[in-house]
């Protein structure tokens, strides 16, 4: 590396940042080729610290499984050592029983990760400089962004005027019993809103859903299938069909497709759809006002003050909180760590990074994995589920990568480049 003014003492081949679901895996991997790397973040945090406990995933267990360099550590396996409920379809998941599944998973094949924040990323002649939160500055030839999803949280503008002590978004709630005795609005349609509700109204809080839609669309429970319908309508790791077969078996095709496509079957695949599990906790005994607007939100009496119209009628609600269960969208203008002139190299495709069949931005030796993958390989990227996928492909072009970049520097290669996955 001396040839390259980036001095060993300080540098490594990879960086990793983030340590849910896709950085572990991608980790795992790299390190069962030999690449050295750094990996940074809170493991697990977004699942143990950013979703309401008592929760359970909306994927099946089969589907919900880290990637290890011989896939000997699913989650099947896991609850199998420990003695946990498992089947690979229409047993959900707890939430508790992934997490403790994917510290497990650090434990073993992540030993060495930094519980630390990376503050600032910035571009050099060859790689990159990183700043972490306590001040230490390195280098690295290659960085792999794997934020996860809660950097992107998106509240609808008509609440954005209220303050903080009265709305928030549904990824900051994790423990929930404070809402007790309170009146709760939870907005929006989807798994994370009817979660929220059952979990708020277990908890003792008056909750109420607000949505825009006419129904709430709970996916089917699961029931025997026949052979014809398990060949015209497969079961994939993130759902029925033809269309979930190809985007989960040829992520790297669907990034093929014209960008006016990719983009519109992002839009159009995996609605809010609630698991089915939840229908029995929310209907009846939670209010579900549907087909209903928010037109305004204002402070009143220390409350959130929703005006609410359904399309005939027109009336004012308030609330003690009001929780924006509204999705994320991916906008690389929100990742602070990454220094403004290096945001402005990175071409875009709605205002995702666009990438290349090895995950890599126009900044060369920036990727990025994960939820903000998914405009270009498409909708498993959204999901565990892609982990896999996204961890074999990754991990041998960093080996190919690394193996080059020791030679150019004179260096014994120790990459060991492999044919996994």
């Amino acid at each position: 590396m001396t040839q390259t003014g980036i001095q060993p003492t300080n540098a490594t081949e990879v960086v990793i940042v983030g340590a849910g679901p896709y950085g572990l895996s991608i980790a795992a991997c790299l390190s069962g080729l030999s690449i050295p790397f750094r990996i940074f973040g809170d493991p697990m945090s977004a699942w143990s610290k950013q979703m309401p406990q008592g929760m359970k995933l909306k994927s099946e267990g089969f589907a919900s499984s880290l990637a290890d360099p011989n896939d000997e550590f699913t989650l099947a396996e896991y609850c199998r050592r420990e003695g946990l409920p498992y089947q690979d379809t229409a047993l959900p998941v707890p939430l508790g029983t992934f997490v403790s599944y994917g510290l497990a998973f650090q434990k073993k094949f992540v030993p060495k990760l930094e519980n630390k924040k990376v503050v600032s990323i910035r571009t050099r002649p060859v790689g990159f400089e990183l700043q972490l939160e306590d001040g230490e500055i390195f280098f690295a030839r290659c960085v792999v962004m794997a934020i996860g999803i809660t950097q992107f949280a998106q509240v609808p503008a008509v609440l954005s005027d209220l303050p903080t002590h009265l709305v928030s978004h549904s990824c900051v709630h994790s423990d929930l019993h404070g809402f007790k005795g309170r009146r709760v609005a939870v907005v929006g349609a989807g798994a994370s809103a009817l979660d929220l509700a059952a979990l708020l109204h277990r908890a003792g809080a008056l909750v109420e859903v607000i949505a825009r839609g006419p129904k709430i669309r709970f996916h089917n429970p699961p029931k025997p299938r026949s052979l014809t319908e398990r060949t015209l309508s497969p079961t994939t790791g993130i759902g029925l069909g033809m269309d979930f077969l190809f985007y989960v078996k040829a992520p790297h095709i669907f990034r093929l497709l014209p960008e006016k496509l990719r983009l519109d079957r992002m839009r159009k695949t995996l609605g809010p759809a609630p698991g089915w599990f939840v229908r029995d906790e929310v209907v009846g005994k939670v209010p579900l006002r549907l087909n209903t607007n928010i037109s305004k939100a204002f402070v009143e009496n220390d409350c959130a003050n929703l005006q609410l119209n359904d399309g005939q009628t027109s009336q004012t609600a308030a609330f003690d909180h009001v929780i924006a269960a509204t999705g994320y969208r991916v906008d690389l203008e929100r990742l602070a760590m990454l220094n403004p002139e290096l945001r402005t190299k990175i071409r875009l495709t709605d205002k995702s990074p666009l990438l290349s069949a090895h995950f890599e931005t126009s900044v060369p030796g920036l990727y990025f994995v994960g939820v903000a993958a998914a405009n270009t390989f498409g909708p498993v990227m959204r999901f565990a589920y892609g982990a896999r996928f996204t961890a074999r492909r990754l991990s041998k072009h960093l080996a190919k990568v690394a193996q080059k970049s020791l030679l150019r520097d004179g260096q014994t290669s120790k990459v060991r480049v492999s044919e996994q996955g």
